[in-house]
């Protein structure tokens, strides 16, 4: 790895998305750059699901298998750093790391995920990923049947509360406050034996992250708890520095070949879209690295 050589492609971002797109551009013969902080947003999940041939391995396990292979081709090259600039020049992108690194590309993809932010609930952040949960297609197996909350409430929380009596018929739906549902919406949710509570949530009592009991008043003896934190961008380069178009629900906006709205630079995995899977980020990554080499393709052909 040379600072003052210029790559193919620049990955930022070293997670699933970013470790396949380094692996198909390394098999199309690609001078690849994966610049990666360490910090995957499933850092405290315990174990990953719903992936053939990795389920129920833990996430670290899977990323450094993962990395491990895309370390066998000899074109793909990593780096320990974190993207704080990038720059479009004439005919090459610039990328600068926090330790003053500068490298050049002929292309980016950022594959940097989201940051979830956690609420002002005590207990909460120690629990997220464990036993407080976003997705049932992750997690809602090795959970079903037993007492779960919801954090939820208006549309929103009506359509997660629906979607998640699949796997338990044992739910709270807790609004943390005045409750916003439509008449008919409340009435499905009684009718379908979910209990409702408005009163704020005082905090969530854990052993190691393992909910033993919500406070909402009330205790509420729980073993699982749903909610979808709001979120923002885990790198703020694509788009307060390249001007990338973010769409309205916050995610970079690509088009069908994972390209942004800048030329030359792509983007892929959670940053992109909230279906938050390990499979369809590698999915995203694979379509990413396709589409970049084929358009490198283009230009030299």
């Amino acid at each position: 790895m040379d600072a003052n050589m210029s790559y193919d492609v620049i990955i930022i971002g070293g997670s699933y998305a970013g470790l396949q797109a380094a692996m198909t551009l390394g098999r199309a013969l690609r001078n690849v750059l994966v610049i990666d902080s360490g910090k995957p947003c499933n850092r405290n999940t315990p174990y990953s699901h719903n992936f053939l041939t990795q389920d129920g391995e833990t996430p670290h396990a899977v990323a450094a298998k993962a990395r491990t292979q895309a370390e066998r081709y000899p074109t793909v090259n990593f780096l320990t750093g974190k993207v704080v600039g990038a720059e479009k020049g004439e005919t090459l992108f610039s990328a600068s790391t926090d330790a003053g690194e500068l490298f050049e590309a002929k292309k980016l993809l950022f594959t940097t995920g989201i940051a979830d932010v956690m609420p002002a609930i005590p207990g909460f952040a120690h629990c997220w990923g464990i036993s407080v949960i976003h997705c049932p297609y992750c997690h809602g197996y090795e959970m079903h049947s037993k007492p779960t909350g919801i954090i939820g409430n208006g549309d929103a929380g009506f359509e997660y509360a629906k979607m998640i009596s699949n796997w338990s018929r044992d739910l709270t739906l807790f609004t943390n406050g005045a409750a916003t549902f439509t008449h008919i919406q409340a009435q499905k949710l009684l009718a379908n034996g979910i209990k409702l509570v408005e009163t704020g949530i005082e905090q969530i009592i854990h052993t190691n992250g393992y909910i033993e009991q919500l406070v909402a008043g009330d205790n509420y003896k729980l073993d699982a708890l749903y909610c979808r934190p709001v979120f923002k961008q885990h790198c703020s380069v694509p788009q307060t520095i390249l001007e990338c178009n973010i769409t309205d629900d916050g995610y970079i906006k690509v088009d069908d070949f994972n390209r942004t709205s800048v030329a030359g630079v792509y983007a892929a995995g959670d940053c992109i879209s909230p279906l938050r899977s390990v499979s369809t980020a590698v999915f995203s990554g694979t379509l990413a690295g396709s589409f970049i080499n084929r358009e490198l393709i283009d230009e030299d052909f």
